[in-house]
Order: structure tokens, then C-alpha cells, then sequence
């Protein structure tokens, strides 16, 4: 009897007791959620103020006719629609731009991940001795002031710099690096490959390092060579790395603007001018729709490159 009239008394408290357990879950819950966005709330304040909104300026601009003069009262400017785009994509100098910057892509993206690649092999393998001294190495041109590097870089390839000094030294021909179109072109790529390169080596060489040591052993002991784990086990297990790699590299040097600015102020004869020093010459010019439009398509031109190189690079199922 006891025992009917204590489990009639108890019973129903135990739902009392599991609605509680569940309010305080979702409290808790609701309080990490707050947590969160509060932590989120500095990037989302930076993105909104100096990414999103002057992207939105930026397409608005690029609709109208604006000019220097306008920026005082830009609600005076004049809708034209697309016709900003299709001045932009018709001027001959945006042209010989567009073809720059697609050989300054073509150019250092393979030659920068290649040689990233091959510090992050010597690294994770072939270097036991100073590893962090030569890992600090080659980072350190990533760190390095791009001006002051920029300074050091117009010396050494002067026409009486250190560079040539030395090819005359050794009886070879002491060209014009930063004079003749297709040597300027070739300094602006040897200085952004030497930029990034250490990026790439940080990348690939935490990809290798990630790679179970187990597999390397299980390959070795069925007879595989160096050359044969690299192409079966290492490349394959690297996919995710080099897709992170390509999109981050091809992305840079579709905005490069140092480097050609720097060196070579977007000449000579307007070799090594980029779309993005084009965009900077408009605005200094006080074309604001063109430097606009110029901007949107070559945001659209990244957009497009990422996507396609997520498509290509993507793991396989």
C-alpha cells in the first residue's frame, strides 16, 4: 500500500522534472547562439562597412556616367545602364590589360605552386637539419614590406644594378629588365612568384604533414618508388590542398597591382599594366564609371575562375 501511494505521489513529477531539463537545454542553447553572433558581430560590422556596401556603391557607379567632379554630389550623375560595361570592355587599353593579367596568371600560378610544392617536399623530407630556419626562409618574403622589396627589387634589376653587373661578369648579354616589354613582363613574374611561393610551401607542406606515414610504408614495402608514392599516394591525398592552393593563388594574381605598380608603374608601353592598375589609372584620371565597371567585371572574372577551378579540382566520389 505504502509503495502504490508513493509512486501515485511521484509520478507525475517526473514530466515537471524533463521540462525543466529541456527549458535549460534551450536555454543553454539559445545563450550559444547568442554567443556566437556576438563573436561574429566585429567581422560582420568590417564586412558590411568595407566589403558589402562598397561593392553595392561600386555596381551602382558603374551604371552611370560619374565622373571626379560628381563625388561632391553623386546624386546628380545620370543613369546609363550597361553603356559604362561596354565602353570598358571596348577600350584598347582595358584589352591590353585583360591579356596581361591572364599571362601574369598563366604564368606565376603554376610556376609559384610548383615551387611551393617542391620547398614543402625538401621540407617534409630531404631537410632534417635547421628545418625551422629554412621554413622561416622562405616565408619570409610573404612577410616582407612590398615596398621596401620593391625598392630593393628596381636596384638589382637596374641597368647597372648588381644583377646585370654579374651577367657581365660572366661574358652573358645584360638586359633591360625593367625597359623592354618582354623583360619587364619576366621581373614582375620572377618578384610575384617570390612573393607567394612561401604561401604555397605553408599550404602543401601542412597537407604532407597530414598524410598517415603508415601508407608511405605500406607502398615502400610493395615495391613502389619515390617517384611512383608521389604520383599514387601524395598528389591524390593532396587534391583538397592544391584546389585551396590554385583558387587562393589564381585569385592574387588576377588582383595583382604591387608588383607591376611598383616596378614598373604598368609599363613599359603598357606591358605590365593589369586590370587592376587600369581600375587604379581610371580613378586617378577621374573616369569613376569606368574605374567601376572595370572593378565589377574583374570581380566577375574571379568569380567565374573559382568556380570553374572548383568544378575541375573538386574530390571525386
Amino acid at each position: 500500500m505504502t509503495s502504490t501511494v508513493t509512486r501515485a505521489v511521484t509520478a507525475p513529477e517526473a514530466p515537471s522534472r524533463r521540462f525543466r531539463g529541456g527549458r535549460k537545454a534551450h536555454e543553454g542553447s539559445r545563450a550559444e547562439t547568442i554567443t556566437a553572433w556576438l563573436f561574429l558581430a566585429p567581422f560582420l560590422a568590417i564586412f558590411l562597412v568595407f566589403t558589402a556596401l562598397p561593392g553595392v556603391l561600386a555596381v551602382g557607379a558603374s551604371l552611370t556616367d560619374m565622373a571626379a567632379r560628381d563625388i561632391r554630389d553623386p546624386l546628380a550623375v545620370n543613369f546609363v545602364g550597361f553603356d559604362s560595361f561596354a565602353s570598358v570592355l571596348a577600350n584598347p587599353s582595358f584589352q591590353s590589360s585583360f591579356l596581361n593579367t591572364i599571362l601574369f596568371v598563366v604564368l606565376c600560378v603554376p610556376l609559384s605552386m610548383a615551387l611551393g610544392f617542391a620547398l614543402a617536399l625538401m621540407l617534409n623530407n630531404g631537410i632534417r637539419r635547421l628545418r625551422p630556419f629554412f621554413r622561416a626562409a622562405a616565408y619570409v618574403p610573404v612577410i616582407t614590406n612590398i615596398v621596401a622589396a620593391a625598392v630593393i627589387w628596381q636596384y638589382a634589376f637596374s641597368i647597372t644594378g648588381p644583377v646585370n653587373t654579374s651577367l657581365a661578369d660572366l661574358g652573358l648579354p645584360a638586359p633591360n629588365w625593367l625597359g623592354e616589354p618582354g623583360w619587364a613582363v619576366t621581373t614582375v613574374v620572377m618578384m610575384g612568384v617570390w612573393r607567394t611561393a612561401g604561401t604555397c610551401m605553408v599550404l602543401f607542406l601542412a597537407g604532407l604533414q597530414a598524410v598517415p606515414e603508415e601508407v608511405y610504408e605500406a607502398a615502400a614495402t610493395d615495391g613502389a618508388g619515390w617517384v611512383r608514392r608521389l604520383w599514387s599516394i601524395t598528389l591524390p591525398l593532396l587534391r583538397p590542398t592544391t584546389l585551396l592552393v590554385s583558387v587562393l593563388m589564381t585569385v592574387s594574381f588576377l588582383n595583382i597591382f604591387e608588383e607591376p605598380y611598383l616596378l614598373t608603374r604598368g609599363g613599359p608601353l603598357g606591358s605590365t599594366r593589369s586590370m587592376a592598375v587600369w581600375v587604379y589609372e581610371q580613378f586617378g584620371f577621374g573616369n569613376v564609371s569606368a574605374a567601376m565597371a572595370g572593378s565589377v567585371l574583374l570581380l566577375l572574372l574571379v568569380g567565374v575562375v573559382a568556380v570553374i577551378q572548383f568544378r575541375m579540382l573538386r574530390p571525386k566520389h
